[in-house]
């Protein structure tokens, strides 16, 4: 279990570096359009029709902020209670604040941008959280003390 939370935890690291790869992706994508003359509005937005082909970036995006980061938080967290990782269960609990944190500033930012940039900023702290929990999860478990009566000669 100590592995697969190892292996969980720097998934979901991985995981926000995809987020943020995506969305650069998509940002170009949209910078490129507009440059080539393409126009930015409420229609192009509502559209079911995707303007450029760099679009697919939010959507993956959507997609992987919205159900697959919080499934593997809530995974890691389930898991933590059985891997022995010493501080395993106060970083998964962490991790999975952090997340459900990021969805609400995520989906505040379309209301107000200050949250979209707390969104960002957020992302470093789910990151590191997530990195910091699979090393820790290297070092091997305490092993309990020998008691004395039971000690080998």
């Amino acid at each position: 279990m100590r592995v697969f939370y190892r292996i969980l935890a720097y998934v979901i690291a991985a995981e926000v570096a995809i987020q943020a790869a995506f969305m650069a992706y998509a940002i170009a994508g949209l910078g490129i359009w507009i440059e080539d003359g393409g126009i930015l509005d409420k229609a192009v937005i509502e559209s079911d029709e995707a303007p450029f082909d760099e679009v697919i970036g939010f959507a993956v995006h959507g997609i992987n902020g919205m159900m697959i980061i919080p499934a593997l938080a809530l995974i890691l967290l389930i898991v933590s209670f059985f891997a022995k990782v010493k501080g395993g269960v106060a970083s998964a609990i962490g991790i999975l604040v952090l997340v459900a944190l990021q969805i609400f500033l995520g989906l505040w930012g379309h209301q107000a941008a200050i949250f979209g940039l707390l969104h960002g900023l957020v992302a470093f702290a789910v990151y590191g959280a997530a990195f910091m929990a699979g090393y820790r999860a290297t070092k091997p478990a305490p092993n309990p003390e020998p008691v004395a009566g039971n000690a080998p000669q």
